[in-house]
């Protein structure tokens, strides 16, 4: 079988998705999400309160959900308050439920 080097393109909608599936991937992200869904918003450490995690592992999956679009976070001196960019929830929701289908 011969192999190409070339780049695959692929659809937006297919693009999107793996991102989003990507974030979803670990157990505490998805933990996150469906805190995150039953409060308007949220500090880290109401996370760590919350989460059996230390600090600075609740951050990180912070950092790939939002990286994902999933949640936004809005700068709070000192602190950062997430929520849940309702945008791309949405078109999450559809997409995954399309690839379901």
């Amino acid at each position: 079988m011969k192999r190409s080097l070339e780049h695959i393109e692929y659809k937006e909608d297919t693009e999107a998705l793996a991102k989003f599936a990507k974030a979803l991937a670990h157990p505490t992200r998805i933990a996150i999400l469906k805190y995150l869904e039953n409060q308007s918003c949220c500090f880290t450490g109401d996370l760590v309160d919350v989460l059996p995690i230390s600090q600075s592992t609740v951050s990180q999956h912070l950092k790939e959900l939002k990286n994902a679009g999933l949640i936004q976070g809005e700068l709070k001196p000192p602190k950062i308050k997430y929520c849940i960019n309702q945008d791309n929830w949405k078109t999450a929701k559809t997409l995954f439920q399309q690839f379901f289908d």
